[in-house]
């Protein structure tokens, strides 16, 4: 059974978008976990109520009081050890659909992406950062993409998602610097999951290497792994599932 050993006892852990595939499994093995006492699991849509340690609120993007809401539900059981927000939105049918060139950028399509993959993260990093413990190590983890990184990009297209998980990266290097200040121990950082098995990524890996394609479990289980070594030296920083840097 993994261990979250650098994390304090009888943790308190929240999961934004908890029922999305990687969310969910995210859930799931933290409610394992020996040391960690409750998984709040938020999530637009919820069936509200408790099951073992995990306990479900409601939290919509679109809505800010509920996520002041889900703060205050979480900090119920006292200061909040770990966040990850696991959200995110790549298509949506055929009405939004990566682009494949500038020419088929659209306005409406922009907003929607960038509402759920910048503006909805740094929303909750608004609210949930100050709950975090202090005098401690905690992680304010965000769900990135290393088609988001700057240097990374050779291929260009999904303007988008790139763009989207671009300003996400931002936000954590901004965050970081803030909570440094009042929080030296607490680490905030963006993750790349890797090629994943969910609804999300599901339409473009048909081609891909069936080996490089992860089921949330075990990507859930990888990311864990890297956020358990993670240092206050790192907070600000972009890791990939394999703990591995990934520039900016």
């Amino acid at each position: 059974m993994m261990q979250l050993e650098s994390l304090s006892r009888n943790a308190n852990v929240a999961v934004i978008g908890a029922s999305g595939g990687i969310g969910g499994a995210f859930v799931e093995l933290l409610s394992r976990i020996d040391q960690v006492e409750q998984v709040n699991a938020f999530s637009r849509s919820p069936a509200a109520g408790r099951r073992g340690i995990i306990h479900t609120h409601h939290l919509d993007f679109g809505d800010e009081d509920s996520i002041a809401a889900a703060r205050d539900a979480a900090l119920a059981k006292g200061p909040i050890d770990l966040v990850i927000v696991a959200t995110g939105i790549l298509h949506r049918g055929e009405e939004l659909r990566p682009e494949k060139s500038l020419r088929q950028i659209n306005a409406g399509s922009l907003a929607e992406v960038f509402a759920v993959n910048s503006i909805g993260p740094a929303l909750v990093a608004k609210h949930f950062l100050p709950a975090l413990r202090r005098d401690t190590k905690t992680v304010f983890a965000i769900l990135s993409a290393r088609v988001g990184s700057i240097e990374d990009n050779r291929l260009g297209g999904w303007l988008s998602y790139r763009m989207s998980k671009a300003a996400v990266n931002m936000l954590v290097r901004t965050a970081a610097i803030e909570q440094t200040r009042t929080r030296p121990e607490s680490i905030v950082v963006a993750l790349h999951p890797g090629t994943v098995a969910t609804e999300l990524s599901r339409p473009f890996t048909g081609r891909g290497d069936k080996g490089k394609i992860f089921s949330p479990a075990y990507a859930a289980e990888a990311l864990l792994g890297v956020i358990d070594n993670l240092e206050p030296k790192d907070s600000g920083g972009f890791f990939a599932y394999d703990g591995s840097a990934i520039e900016f």
